[in-house]
């Protein structure tokens, strides 16, 4: 039993998703202080506002219904959506894209499923096993 424990414990995806959540939490800081101290101080500053919360409020049965919070959420996830394009993949794309064509490694053209798959039948019907079946089985005609 502990030794099925250690073997899953020293597989190398369990320490590799470890260190991810890990890195991912301390960076999620870093992306949370720049929205925080950062961009919405900088939007607030333009619409007046950094809290929405009070924006637009229904009231049913005295019941209120904030739909300013909604909207406060959906622009902080806006900010931490486009921060972390901007800031980790656009620079992490373009690295990779500077080291491939350094070692001159071509992009991979992408090709779509339906046209592989039609592509793939052709190739299918061309190929001798599929002639000598429409022949009668390998007998050629005259």
């Amino acid at each position: 039993m502990l030794k099925g424990f250690k073997e899953f414990i020293m597989k190398g995806n369990v320490i590799d998703l470890a260190v991810a959540v890990i890195i991912g939490a301390a960076f999620s800081q870093v992306v949370n202080a720049l929205v925080d101290a950062v961009l919405m101080p900088f939007i607030s500053g333009l619409v007046g506002s950094q809290d929405y919360d009070n924006f637009f409020v229904v009231y049913l049965n005295g019941n209120a219904i904030q739909f300013g919070v909604l909207l406060t959420q959906v622009i902080n996830f806006l900010l931490v959506a486009a921060a972390v394009y901007f800031i980790i993949v656009m620079p992490m794309n373009k690295m990779i894209e500077m080291r491939n064509k350094r070692l001159g490694i071509e992009p991979e053209e992408e090709v779509d499923e339906n046209i592989a798959l039609l592509t793939e039948i052709r190739d299918a019907l061309v190929s001798p096993a599929a002639q000598n079946r429409t022949n009668g089985g390998g007998a050629h005609q005259a």
